[in-house]
C-alpha cells in the first residue's frame, strides 16, 4: 500500500465520517473504526477510494489494543491516529453517576490514552507519527453540566501533553483538537442547535468540515507536540455557566 493510512474512531457519522471523506479526499488509505453501526460504515468506506472498517467496543481497553497491534502489524505507513469517539451523557456537579463515569473515563479518556501508547510503541510510518485527540471547548470553558464527560475530557487534555512530552522521537506528534457546539447533541431540537450553536464570539454556526480541515493540518506535524486546537468560533473565550444545550432553552 502506498498511501498513508490513518485510524479514526467512531467514524462511521457525524464529525468522524467527515473526517473520514476528507483524509479519503486528500489520498489517504482510511480505517474507520466502528463500534455498532457496520452497515454505515461499510457504506462509507465504499464510497472513498481507499479504506476499511474495523470494529470495537472501547470500552474493552484489551480489544481495543488488540485492534492496534493488529493494524500496526499489516500496515507498512500507519501515519495518524485520530481518538474521536466519545460517550456523551448527562450527569451533574450535584450528583456523579457511577455508571456514567466509568463509561466516559473509559471510553472518552482511558482507552484512547493507552491506544496513543501503543500506536506510537509499534506503529511503522514513513515519517514522523501523529496522535489526534479529540477534546472539547470545555477544557477552556467548563461549566458543571455533563460532569463526567467533562471530567474525562479534563484527563485526556492532560493525557495529550504528557504523551506528548515523553517521546523519545521528535519527528512524532500528540495533538489535541477541541471542538465547540457544532451539531445537534444529547436530545436538542434543530431550533435548539441553531441557537446554541451560535453561542461563540463569531456568533456563527461552525461547519463540521473546519475540523476536518485542521486535524489534515496537524497531519503535516507543523505544531508544536502536546499543543491543542480550538475549533468552536470562540466559544472557548466566554464564560457561560451552562452548557448551551441548556442555555438556548431558557
Amino acid at each position: 500500500m502506498s498511501r498513508p493510512a490513518v485510524l479514526i474512531t467512531g467514524a462511521a457519522r457525524r464529525i468522524g465520517a467527515t473526517l473520514a471523506r476528507r483524509f479519503g479526499e486528500t489520498g489517504w488509505h482510511v480505517i474507520i473504526h466502528v463500534h455498532h453501526d457496520t452497515d454505515a460504515a461499510r457504506r462509507l468506506a465504499a464510497s472513498l477510494s481507499s479504506a476499511e472498517v474495523v470494529a470495537c467496543d472501547l470500552t474493552d481497553g484489551e480489544a481495543a489494543l488488540a485492534m492496534i497491534g493488529e493494524l500496526a502489524a499489516r500496515l507498512p505507513d500507519w501515519r495518524m491516529l485520530v481518538n474521536s469517539a466519545a460517550v456523551f451523557h448527562l450527569d451533574t456537579a450535584e450528583a456523579i453517576d457511577p455508571a456514567t463515569f466509568d463509561e466516559a473515563i473509559t471510553v472518552n479518556a482511558q482507552t484512547p490514552a493507552r491506544m496513543a501508547q501503543a500506536f506510537l510503541k509499534s506503529a511503522r510510518a514513513a515519517c514522523g507519527r501523529r496522535v489526534v485527540n479529540f477534546l472539547d471547548m470545555k477544557i477552556a470553558n467548563p461549566n458543571p453540566d455533563f460532569f463526567s464527560y467533562s471530567m474525562a475530557k479534563h484527563a485526556l487534555a492532560a493525557a495529550t501533553r504528557m504523551q506528548a512530552m515523553a517521546q523519545a522521537d521528535p519527528a512524532d506528534r500528540v495533538y489535541g483538537l477541541a471542538p465547540g457546539a457544532m451539531l445537534p447533541s444529547f436530545d436538542q431540537a434543530d431550533a435548539e442547535h441553531e441557537t446554541s450553536g451560535r453561542m461563540n464570539l463569531l456568533k456563527r454556526l461552525t461547519d463540521p468540515n473546519e475540523l476536518a480541515d485542521a486535524a489534515l493540518w496537524l497531519s503535516e506535524g507543523w505544531l508544536a507536540s502536546g499543543e491543542t486546537l480550538f475549533v468552536d468560533s470562540g466559544q472557548h473565550l466566554l464564560s457561560l455557566p451552562r452548557d448551551v444545550l441548556y442555555l438556548a432553552r431558557q
